[in-house]
Formats: structure tokens, C-alpha cells, sequence
């Protein structure tokens, strides 16, 4: 069994903010593969399955209802209760650090300054664990992060973040198909 969780906060006021691209791949993925019968469940998640010819087992796709800083407690009680193995657990998240549209895959690392990935970290016990982040840029440098990842995109960086979306949903099915190496090989070089 196989878990993607992307990272977000909950609610219509989030949707289509930086914070929430995590959540977009997911919902791609989730169209993309026919796992469109969400449940809300008891980890403060919403969860939905498909089964994956390639990977020959269930895919979770996972989005927590917690805000951002707590998407540890949805994913980390999600996967203990399933059994998931860190190796087979990706988090897709936002990275102010990455340029808008560039994708960065790692197998372990420290969360970067993302409140979302040291939850996650807290509650799985370890930073050994797949992610796949996407940059939105750091806009002004003057402005607040917190207004920065909290705000929309600006309407010329449409066009950039709905490729790197689904750039992104094609990674996490690289990685379903082929495994952690071949995502990275794949995707972490700058879109040419």
C-alpha cells in the first residue's frame, strides 16, 4: 500500500493559494485515476483510493484537514494505522526556496523552513521519508512569508503553476511505476 498526501490548509478561502499546491496534485491525481470518492476520516483527513496496475497495490491519496502546521497529526496517524512504511509515503508540498514550476524529489531531508514538513516529521519520528516539492517562488523579500504563501498566484504566473501541478501529478505517477530514483532522475532538472 502506497501513500500520497499533499499539503494544504482546509477550506474554499486556501484553495488556489501557494500553501496549496500539495492539495492540487492530489486532486489531479485523484481525476487523473478515477479516486474522486473522497471520506473524510477519523485522522481529520480526507482520503480517497485507486488501485494501481503498475504498483500492483492501493494508492492512498490523502489530504489532512488540519492546517498546515498540524499536517503531521492526519498523516502521521494515517500511516501508522495502515502500516505504510516511510519508503512507501510521498508528501507533496509548496517550496517558497524553488523558482515557480520547478520540482525538487528527495528521499530524506530537513523540512527547509516548512512548518507543514517538520509536523509531518514530528509525527513519523524521522526526515527519512520521500517528498516532492514545488516551487512558487519568494516573491518580494520585503513581503511577510506567511501573506506571501497565503496569497494566490498573480495571473501571468497561472500558465507556470498549473504545468508544474501536473509535472508534478506525472512524478508521483513515476514514482508509483518506477520508484524514488527514477522520479528524481526524471524531474528534478529544470524544465527545458
Amino acid at each position: 500500500m502506497k501513500l500520497v498526501a499533499g499539503l494544504g490548509n482546509p477550506g474554499p478561502q486556501y484553495r488556489g493559494t501557494r500553501h496549496n499546491v500539495g492539495f492540487a496534485v492530489i486532486d489531479l491525481l485523484a481525476s487523473r485515476h478515477g479516486a474522486d470518492a473522497w471520506s473524510l476520516t477519523r485522522f481529520d483527513a480526507l482520503a480517497a483510493r485507486w488501485r494501481c496496475p503498475a504498483a500492483g497495490e492501493d494508492v492512498w491519496l490523502l489530504k489532512p484537514q488540519t492546517f498546515m502546521n498540524l499536517s503531521g497529526q492526519a498523516i502521521g496517524g494515517f500511516a501508522r494505522y495502515y502500516d505504510i512504511a516511510l519508503n512507501d509515503l510521498l508528501i507533496v508540498c509548496d517550496d517558497v526556496n524553488l523558482p515557480l514550476g520547478r520540482l525538487r524529489a528527495r528521499g530524506s531531508g530537513t523540512e527547509g523552513g516548512h512548518n507543514g514538513l517538520k509536523s509531518v516529521a514530528a509525527h513519523l519520528g524521522s526526515i527519512d521519508y520521500p517528498r516532492l516539492r514545488i516551487g512558487v517562488g519568494r516573491g518580494e523579500t520585503r513581503r511577510d512569508l506567511a501573506d506571501h504563501v497565503l496569497a494566490r498566484f498573480e495571473p501571468d504566473e497561472m500558465s507556470g503553476i498549473e504545468s508544474a501541478v501536473a509535472r508534478a501529478a506525472d512524478a508521483v505517477d513515476a514514482w508509483l511505476d518506477d520508484g524514488l530514483p527514477a522520479m528524481m532522475n526524471a524531474f528534478n532538472r529544470a524544465e527545458e
